[in-house]
């Protein structure tokens, strides 16, 4: 059996580090101030089929330990997440999305289903599934269709299965003691933050905060010809404790939909 440390590291940290340099560069600038990273959570997108769908993307996790600890609603964004956590508290949160395919155009419907119809046989039993990347080909045209009507769906049928983005667990940093010096001292790099419904989502009367880089642009083959588009972006994340005293370990809704936009063309 493969073990944790090849799915996270080896496979969904690789894969997401290569489309999205500006992590290295954050990590180096954190490092410089002699800081550990550590990672809150990694976030994963597929589509609402019995193909694809949450379960099948869990199952790697799930026979790893995970176990799910959480459900959310994006109703704007017709979408449906769930999160997973692991007994060791050490290892990151899994939160996985997926598009409520039942709400969409036919039109986004079949081409979605074109799609995974191209899935060699066996591919979402596979132990790095999270991680298998696009598994279909994919015209520009359709990218562009689908964009129109979900950025979410256009970013799937462009990359795949991958990690999203991963996010940096503000609390454990020694130097920063609040989110907002964070993005002051990431904005002082020249990196440029979601703004969408403010800088920073959520409040620790919510018990979380979070704000996010805006995703790098990386060159993508498609079957009529290469374009750039958003790829992955970073996340940061800061806990608050609950009345009982324990660090609040799941997701706000009004803020993880904030998040999303991160990979729009918009932004």
């Amino acid at each position: 059996m493969h073990t944790l440390q090849e799915l996270l590291d080896e496979n969904l940290w690789q894969q997401y580090i290569t489309l999205n340099p500006q992590v290295k560069v954050i990590h180096r600038l954190l490092r410089a101030r002699d800081e550990r990273i550590v990672n809150d959570h990694i976030a994963m997108r597929t589509f609402g089929d019995p193909r694809v769908g949450i379960a099948v993307m869990a199952q790697p996790f799930v026979q790893l330990g995970y176990r799910p600890a959480g459900n959310y609603t994006f109703i704007e964004k017709k979408l449906r997440a769930t999160h997973y956590e692991h007994p060791d508290a050490g290892q990151p949160k899994i939160f996985i999305s997926e598009l409520k395919l039942e709400q969409c155009s036919p039109a986004l419907r079949n081409c979605v289903d074109g799609l995974l119809d191209q899935m060699p046989p066996g591919a979402s039993r596979a132990w790095y599934f999270p991680g298998s990347g696009r598994l279909w080909q994919l015209s520009y045209q359709q990218y562009e269709s689908l964009r129109v009507e979900s950025e979410y769906a256009a970013w799937v049928a462009a990359f795949g299965f991958m990690a999203n983005h991963f996010t940096v667990l503000v609390n454990t940093l020694k130097t920063f003691d609040s989110l907002q010096n964070l993005n002051m001292f990431l904005r002082g790099h020249g990196f440029k933050l979601n703004v969408a419904g403010g800088e920073i989502k959520g409040s620790p009367t919510v018990f979380l905060e979070q704000s996010a880089t805006l995703a790098d642009k990386v060159t993508v083959e498609f079957s009529d010809g290469v374009s750039t588009i958003p790829a992955c972006y970073y996340e940061f994340a800061r806990r608050y404790p609950m009345p009982d005293g324990r660090l609040y370990q799941g997701f706000v809704e009004k803020s993880a939909d904030k998040i999303f936009h991160s990979t729009d063309h918009s932004s």
